[in-house]
């Protein structure tokens, strides 16, 4: 019997090569949503029929809690989606942060959505506090203000990866590499600014939302959180001519991995430690993966990895690099999320 024909499954360089292809402009946009759904399952299948039509492409969490979108979605199909996005009664009204840097439709070669726990991994157990006892929004012209006043804290709600290539200016910028490890830390952190005014801000607004509830839950009275995170920001910075207090990248969790905010180079590069670059790669050995920062001619001179340890291991037969990748992600990778691990 003739095995029946199945379509070809693309490689990650094939549909990026697709996406490259394709000339249409696209809108790049995220928007979230705490919401009660009631079957995530079958919301999802709804998303993902309809957004498959309008060849939209992006990362979205969906859980019984709300959703969690980035996308980009064609010009042309953009009323439509819209329309459709606001007749659905789980996201009716629901406000879009546009990409800071409009025109660059690279930031994801996929649609990609996922039934989740929670929309953002936080750790916490939402049955023991308030979690709708959020604090008040902030504008861009009132966060201004806290990053003057001496009497106000502001908080980086990001992970240190995030903050390192971008901060506001006089920022307490954790040492952290998850959202969870950082709620973790933070009242315990903060606890000498208790009677102060706080600011919180992060990318887009949601892990502000989450945690100006559970600072409140630990006792800080006067919590407050950026509107709409670093890119409502910087729209309104632009819309309004105010000052920009935000200095370098915003980093952004898509295939662009930054938007420039300010001309400011605030880091340097990983490699030489010398240079100054903010602009982060992923090292081309695939078993390691490491999220760094390379200048351009470090990146040329490690043709793209992070070291020339991983540029040798990469042009080892694949049956010694599945072994290696085994553990690797075993003693490695799982206790060392982000670490940017150097093999020599």
């Amino acid at each position: 019997m003739k095995k029946a024909n199945r379509p070809k499954v693309l490689s990650r360089q094939e549909k990026r090569q697709l996406v490259a292809n394709d000339k249409r402009p696209r809108n790049t946009v995220s928007f979230y949503r705490y919401v009660k759904i009631a079957d995530p399952e079958s919301f999802k299948e709804r998303l993902f029929d309809k957004w498959s039509d309008l060849d939209c492409l992006g990362r979205i969490y969906v859980a019984k809690e709300g959703i969690n979108a980035q996308m980009n979605v064609p010009t042309m199909y953009w009323d439509q989606f819209d329309a459709w996005v606001q007749n659905q009664p789980e996201l009716a009204g629901v406000p879009y942060k546009k990409a800071v840097e409009e025109g660059d439709e690279s930031s994801f070669y996929k649609l990609t959505i996922k039934v989740k726990d929670k929309i953002v991994a936080d750790g916490l157990d939402d049955d023991s506090f308030d979690v709708t006892n959020t604090g008040a929004y902030l504008t861009a012209e009132e966060m201004n203000e806290y990053v003057d006043d001496p009497d106000a804290v502001v908080v980086d709600m990001r992970n240190n990866y995030e903050a390192e290539v971008g901060h506001f200016d006089g920022a307490i910028t954790p040492d952290v590499v998850t959202f969870r490890e950082e709620l973790s830390k933070t009242p315990e952190m903060l606890k000498i600014h208790k009677n102060k005014k706080v600011a919180l801000y992060c990318t887009g607004g949601i892990r502000c939302e989450k945690a100006s509830a559970w600072l409140k839950h630990n006792g800080f009275k006067d919590v407050r959180h950026l509107k709409g995170g670093i890119i409502d920001y910087a729209h309104q910075v632009k819309q309004k001519n105010l000052p920009n207090k935000f200095k370098g990248k915003n980093f952004v969790f898509d295939e662009r991995l930054g938007e420039r905010i300010s001309d400011e180079i605030i880091s340097t590069c990983h490699i030489c430690r010398a240079a100054k670059s903010d602009t982060h790669y992923h090292c081309r050995n695939q078993i390691c993966h490491s999220l760094f920062i390379g200048c351009d001619d470090c990146v040329e001179k490690k043709h793209g990895y992070c070291s020339f340890g991983c540029e040798l291991v990469d042009k080892l037969p694949e049956k010694t690099k599945k072994t290696m990748a085994r553990l690797y992600n075993q003693f490695i990778r799982k206790r060392r999320p982000f670490q940017k691990t150097r093999l020599v």
